[in-house]
C-alpha cells in the first residue's frame, strides 16, 4: 500500500525535496497542494477519517516536480538541475 498524506503533510515533503534544489529558499505550503489537486496537478489517493483528500508519495512528487520550475523563478531562483 502506498503512503498517502495529508495536505499538510504533503507540503512538507515537497518543501524538502524544494529546498535541497534552492538552498532552502523555497517552501511548499498547504495551500500549494490544494491548488495543485485543484489545477489537476495531483489527485486525492483516498480520504482521512475526516472525510479530508490524503496524497500518494510518488504523486506528490510528481506534482512538486511538474511546478517546480515556476515556483523557483517566483522566489529569483533558477532551476540547474533535471
Amino acid at each position: 500500500m502506498p503512503t498517502l498524506y495529508t495536505a499538510t503533510e504533503a507540503a512538507a515533503k515537497a518543501t524538502d525535496w524544494r529546498r535541497l534544489l534552492s538552498a532552502g529558499a523555497a517552501e511548499v505550503t498547504p495551500a500549494t497542494v490544494r491548488s495543485w489537486a485543484k489545477r489537476g496537478h495531483l489527485a486525492p489517493a483516498g480520504l482521512d477519517d475526516r472525510d479530508h483528500p490524503l496524497y500518494a508519495h510518488a504523486d506528490v512528487a510528481r506534482a512538486e516536480a511538474a511546478t517546480r520550475s515556476r515556483a523557483l523563478r517566483l522566489v529569483g531562483i533558477a532551476e540547474t538541475g533535471p
